[in-house]
């Protein structure tokens, strides 16, 4: 397999993936803060809440319509790019994308026109139907799509099928409600949530440097700040669960986010490190810390909620541990090269009508299965992700979303006080922190679907036995169309919004105070 190829179909993926979660997740958030507002104006009769509600919405359908023409392209990439993959697993990953199509993005689509075009057509309790359809739509449309991705990273309600060399979805509950769908699907939503009330804030924060719109201001800055203090809280706990499960699940990705080589009980976290990279350490891509600060025992608590468990580094994933019944990377290939034989055996004694042979080949298969995609690696070094990169990643994810807390506190506390006039430092912060939320969304996926490699499905297909046969230089060529036309749509995108919010509200309401 050429090696280009699969990197650059990666990097086609990544970049459509990265370009559609600038987009995602402030639909999200935003339909929902959307909800709350006009809950608000509907209870109240306060004509400056439906101008409040207006005013997001123009920004909730300029981001909305845009994100639509990303994911399309990013569902396309996985029979162009990616047909082995699709294959493979088309009968169980092909489930949740059409229940997403068929179920959620109808209702979004629907609800939508009316949200947008029902003003003063239907009435008020009709249209905030409507509005919080469209919200619930948006996080349902999300579910599937992330059950799909979870499936990727803990395969589950499924069994494979020689005869066909296809995963065919035995338990469809199973698949959605797997601990990992579950805890996917809440920690990405939530996410969205807080960027979204991050986006709010400093939007409306800019107003108040601008001396303009002070209600709607005051008022948006109280209910996002409300939304994103709760979501934090939420998102805090599902980040701890997800950490339990990827020492569970993926204990090579948890090791890399760590840069935990030996093995240890009583594991510190790294709070906060720099890595040096020693190019005479080549044993096992092994990193050194330039210098870290540590808290003691914490990773082994994340891990197993026991603050003297044992957590596995890369060297014990890799060379296994038999006292910790840690099995190698070595043995898994080895198992892992005999599911690969078995499988073309039992296609070869089904050919030739031997049925003992054929037997006999499906339970070596059955046997060894759960190593199946390790038969794929040359290389006990590829199981090991780009430590470096998982390592920054999730640690400017956790700092930013602490530094979120402090504001939504801070924001909403001076607000409530009525304290808020003349806080340009809190301002700028505030208007600021909207790319930092971005840069944090983007690096929590980095951790996800980086530490996962060289998985596309964990332990059953790396990416370099899932890539589409085609030449390096039309996935190059692709790769260039895409950059610029998603480039294009950003900075589309981003003018739009920065001309809306110039504009600010229709005209009609109270806008200061």
């Amino acid at each position: 397999m050429d090696i280009s190829l699969i990197d650059w179909s990666r990097a086609q993926f990544a970049l459509t993936a990265m370009y559609h979660w600038f987009f995602v997740p402030l639909t999200l958030g935003l339909s929902f803060l959307i909800a709350f507002m006009e809950s608000i104006y509907v209870k109240t009769g306060d004509e400056e809440w439906k101008r409040i509600t207006k005013f997001w919405m123009t920004l909730f359908g300029v981001n909305f319509a845009i994100g639509v023409a990303t994911g399309i392209i990013l569902e396309f990439e996985f029979g162009t790019n990616w047909s082995n993959y699709s294959w493979f697993v088309g009968d169980i990953f092909g489930a949740p994308l059409a229940i997403e199509g068929i179920l959620a993005f109808f209702m979004e689509s629907t609800f939508i026109a009316v949200m947008f075009f029902g003003w003063n057509k239907v009435s008020k309790k009709i249209h905030l139907l409507s509005t919080w359809l469209v919200a619930i739509g948006a996080s349902l449309s999300a579910l599937w799509i992330l059950v799909a991705n979870a499936w990727m990273q803990y395969p589950a309600g499924m069994r494979f099928n020689p005869d066909t060399a296809r995963n065919e979805m035995v338990n469809f509950w199973e698949v959605l409600l797997s601990p990992v769908a579950v805890n996917k699907f809440l920690h990405t939503v939530q996410s969205g949530f807080v960027l979204a009330s991050v986006f709010v804030i400093g939007v409306s924060s800019w107003y108040l440097l601008k001396n303009r719109e002070k209600l709607l201001a005051k008022r948006s800055i109280v209910v996002a700040g409300v939304f994103g203090l709760v979501m934090s809280v939420f998102i805090i706990a599902t980040g701890d669960q997800s950490a339990r499960l990827m020492a569970q699940y993926q204990p090579m990705k948890f090791a890399a986010m760590e840069n935990l080589y030996e093995g240890q009980t009583h594991a510190p976290l790294v709070a906060l490190g720099v890595i040096r990279t020693d190019k005479t350490m080549t044993e096992h891509r092994k990193e050194d810390f330039l210098f870290k600060i540590e808290i003691p025992s914490i990773l082994s608590y994340m891990a197993f909620l026991d603050p003297s468990a044992y957590v596995p580094g890369i060297k014990d994933l890799i060379h296994g541990n038999p006292e910790r019944n840690i099995v190698s990377t070595t043995e898994k290939m080895e198992e892992g090269k005999i599911a690969v034989e078995a499988l073309k055996e039992y296609k070869a004694a089904k050919e030739a009508g031997d049925m003992a042979r054929a037997d006999s080949a499906r339970a070596e298969l059955e046997a060894n299965f759960s190593s199946f995609g390790y038969g794929f690696l040359k290389d006990e070094h590829e199981a090991i992700p780009p430590i470096k990169l998982t390592f920054y990643a999730f640690r400017i994810m956790v700092g930013l979303g602490f530094w979120f807390v402090l504001l939504f506190a801070v924001s909403l506390w001076l607000t409530l006080k009525k304290r808020i006039e003349n806080k340009k430092w809190l301002y700028h912060c505030a208007i600021w922190s909207i790319p930092l939320v971005y840069l944090a969304a983007e690096m929590g996926w980095v951790v996800a679907e980086v530490g996962r490699q060289p998985w596309i499905i964990q332990d059953l297909m790396p990416t370099s036995a899932a890539v589409s046969k085609l030449t390096t230089g039309t996935v190059q060529l692709t790769f260039v169309l895409f950059a610029v036309t998603f480039t294009i749509l950003l900075i589309a995108e981003i003018k739009i919004m920065l001309k809306q919010i110039k504009k600010g509200p229709k005209e009609g309401g109270n806008s200061h105070v």
